[in-house]
């Protein structure tokens, strides 16, 4: 057994694009979960948006989430294994910007997600919220916010989003700026990326870099792709994620988590062939 440790990214690559985990990936993961292979979602979602996930692979062990500004525990106590908490100081200049400008913004901490208003939300916006497993809560008073703020996300259309990151571009940044998806731009911790926290993991799990696998499909994998000892792209992924792969697999739309852990990962058997 090659790998010992296989981080997978959730949206674009686990899932298809209609947000399903089809039977033939399930079954392979449980396959390379029985050789003893640990796996763990590596996502830019919340845990409460992720863990559903595991649970339905029947896997136990860690999701690291938030794009990797937090790592947490799979089962009922649900503890924080490590969080890159931000200067809640420095973010308001980011509120400004996003309410002057007519942007929604969201604030989250490891397992709750804060919005302006979240009553008077638009019914797209709670749609999106709900599509990927999230309750937001109303936004208390700043000075009533006592909470370890791991990432901030501000979301509108590719061309908004465009406009926020040229424009936050510009400032002199204390935080990591990472575009998470055509809609969304993440603020965090300067040190947390996916990469990061899977270092972090590999180095807690004593697994070494040449023994891990990763597979993703958007700028904010790249870190985990260069991290692993086996990188391996979406098909669907932009150019700049496949060249710092190892390896491109099928799209998202096609298995491709399945078919990669099929030529990477499962000692072929008669029963296979």
């Amino acid at each position: 057994m090659k790998y010992k440790l296989i981080a997978l990214d959730v949206d674009g690559t686990l899932l298809n694009d209609d947000h399903v985990l089809t039977q033939g990936t399930k079954e392979v993961i449980a396959e390379v979960a029985a050789q003893g292979t640990e796996i763990v979602l590596c996502t830019g979602r919340a845990p409460s948006g992720s863990i559903p996930y595991m649970e339905s692979l029947g896997l136990e062990g860690y999701i690291i989430t938030h794009n990797g500004a937090a790592a947490v525990t799979v089962g009922s106590t649900r503890e924080v294994v490590h969080e890159f908490a931000m200067n809640a100081q420095g973010l308001e200049p980011y509120f400004d910007y996003c309410r002057k400008h007519g942007v929604h913004f969201d604030v989250n901490t490891t397992f709750e997600l804060y919005t302006d208003r979240a009553e008077e939300l638009d019914p797209e916006i709670l749609e999106m919220y709900h599509k990927f497993l999230v309750h937001p809560k109303s936004m208390p008073a700043w000075s009533e916010f006592h909470e370890p703020i791991v990432k901030i996300t501000a979301s509108g259309t590719p061309e908004a989003i465009d406009k926020v990151q040229q424009d936050w571009g510009l400032w002199e940044q204390e935080f990591n700026m990472l575009r998470s998806g055509d809609y969304f731009l993440d603020l965090m911790h300067k040190e947390a990326s996916k990469g990061a926290a899977l270092k972090k993991l590999a180095e807690k799990r004593g697994i070494a870099p040449e023994e891990v696998m990763a597979i993703g499909n958007y700028y904010n994998d790249i870190t985990m792709l260069t991290f692993a000892g086996l990188g391996v792209a979406m098909e669907n992924s932009p150019l700049e994620v496949k060249a710092a792969a190892d390896a491109i697999t099928l799209t998202n739309n096609e298995e491709g988590v399945k078919a990669a852990l099929e030529k990477y990962c499962l000692e072929i058997s008669s029963s296979r062939s």
